[in-house]
């Protein structure tokens, strides 16, 4: 039965290997709570529940974020090329 159910596309987390879920849901947890602070959203929407906004554009891939830790990882793999 479960193999039947439609996947909701609005929900989904993205399957990027290099992006993990959790950064995912930080990610939008930390743009939802912009939102509820009064930020505008970059996208036009009829829903008003901040959350859903905020996953929607993590989504789209509309929120810039920094992770210190991978760029670090990503430094040294690049030095230990060179």
């Amino acid at each position: 039965m479960a193999e039947n159910t439609p996947r909701n596309i609005n929900f989904a987390i993205p399957d990027d290997p290099e992006s993990s879920t959790y950064r995912f849901i930080i990610v939008a947890a930390k743009r939802a709570r912009q939102l509820q602070a009064g930020s505008r959203s970059f996208l036009p929407t009829t829903t008003r529940k901040p959350t859903v906004t905020a996953l929607e554009e993590v989504r789209r891939g509309l929120i810039q974020y920094e992770d210190p830790i991978r760029d670090a990882n990503l430094a040294e793999i690049a030095s230990r090329r060179s």
